[in-house]
């Protein structure tokens, strides 16, 4: 696998701040992030081997981001098999691969080179756009590519990437005020 591979799953999105949006075989959900140690604790609390692997992963200080993520799940059951998170500091998108019999997912993390694919956000539609079976079918989500309407899928890609664009334009207005 490229990237890094962690055995605890990202921390899951907040429900009062992600907007989904049917899309046949999917849902897909657009949220604004605002990463920090002391949530990511939180997260991981419960269970000591996930938060000693994020205490070891964890840069000096603790992960701190922000920035818009985009939520690609399995409408049926909710298992999030891809995630954009097109964040300031650190972008970077998730292969979240279902393991069998409960185990925590494996989550394989991509770094994003912004100086060699530019803006994050219209790299991560155009992905949604080009190469979202490919993808699908990377992160253990094969069964959901023969159920993929592109018909359904291409209307809902056009709103989320409103819904995207709106989101981190009202969050980078409120910063610089």
């Amino acid at each position: 696998m490229i990237g890094k591979v962690y055995g605890i799953p990202p921390q899951p999105p907040v429900p009062e701040q992600t907007v989904y949006l049917e899309a046949g075989a999917l849902r897909i959900g657009i949220e604004y992030r605002d990463v920090d140690p002391e949530s990511l604790q939180a997260t991981y609390a419960g269970d000591e081997a996930q938060l000693t692997e994020l205490e070891t992963a964890s840069p000096e200080g603790g992960f701190s981001d922000e920035g818009v993520s985009i939520h690609v799940c399995d409408a049926e059951d909710g298992h999030e098999y891809l995630r954009f998170d097109v964040f300031d500091d650190e972008p970077h998108y998730h292969y979240i691969h279902r393991t069998p019999d409960g185990a925590p997912a494996v989550n394989n993390v991509i770094e994003f080179d912004a100086v060699a694919h530019g803006d994050m956000l219209a790299w991560t539609i155009e992905r949604l756009r080009t190469r979202l079976a490919a993808m699908l079918e990377a992160a253990g989500g094969a069964h959901l590519v023969d159920r993929l309407d592109m018909n359904v899928v291409g209307p809902a890609i056009d709103e989320v990437q409103q819904l995207a664009e709106n989101v981190r334009a009202a969050h980078r207005t409120a910063v610089d005020c």
